[in-house]
């Protein structure tokens, strides 16, 4: 009995998720799109990258209070994250100028936080998401590339940031509107009603 309960509350829960399955698909268009106008950029402006660079985190931390709202487990972990993310995006937003000379500065950490962040969203994804591994690619290709980043000068550090920020946004894009179709697919089929049963009567209207 207490198994049914547990396996009913879990069912209610992965329904109430797939019915924002387009939150995911809104939200990879939108870095699709941020990701093409970031890797546009060759003479890019300063302050437009530092804006861009706010307004990622700030969506990046909108998408962590829905996991918070809506994950059956680890809710402190995508709220802590997306508090996180909302303090970089307000500071970004205050100062563009400085947000890209700083995040220019300390890529390889940011990276290293991006990549650890991946990893731990994959392993924790990996009971209801066949295609985890993506992540966990991700996240280990990203620390190879923040320590590269971190030996290097400051202009390539620049130029790495905006080819770099452009692909992250992208390869987060993709992820989302994956993650969007797999979401929608938990959706669950109401089981079908059995036919009703109509007892069979004698001529005389008894039952046979």
């Amino acid at each position: 009995m207490q198994q049914s309960t547990t396996v009913s509350v879990l069912r209610e829960a992965v329904d109430d998720l797939s019915r924002w399955w387009w939150l995911w698909l809104v939200a990879g268009i939108a870095w699709i799109v941020i990701a093409l106008a970031v890797l546009q950029f060759d003479r890019a402006s300063v302050t437009t990258v530092g804006v861009l660079i706010g307004l990622m985190f700030l969506l990046a931390a909108a998408q962590q209070f829905a996991l918070a709202a809506l994950a059956p487990r680890l809710k402190w972990l995508w709220a802590l994250f997306g508090a996180l993310f909302i303090v970089a995006g307000v500071v970004s937003l205050i100062s563009p100028e400085n947000t890209f000379a700083g995040v220019a500065d300390i890529l390889g950490f940011l990276f290293l936080l991006v990549a650890t962040f991946w990893i731990i969203q994959s392993f924790a994804e990996r009971p209801i998401n066949d295609f985890w591994w993506l992540g966990l690619t991700a996240g280990i290709l990203m620390v190879v590339l923040a320590f590269w980043t971190s030996g290097q000068f400051f202009i390539t550090k620049v130029y790495v940031l905006l080819v770099f920020a452009g692909i992250w946004a992208l390869m987060q894009g993709v992820t989302d509107i994956v993650r969007a179709f797999q979401i929608r697919g938990l959706r669950s089929t109401p089981e079908p009603t059995p036919p009703r049963q109509v007892p069979a009567h004698g001529p005389a209207g008894t039952p046979a």
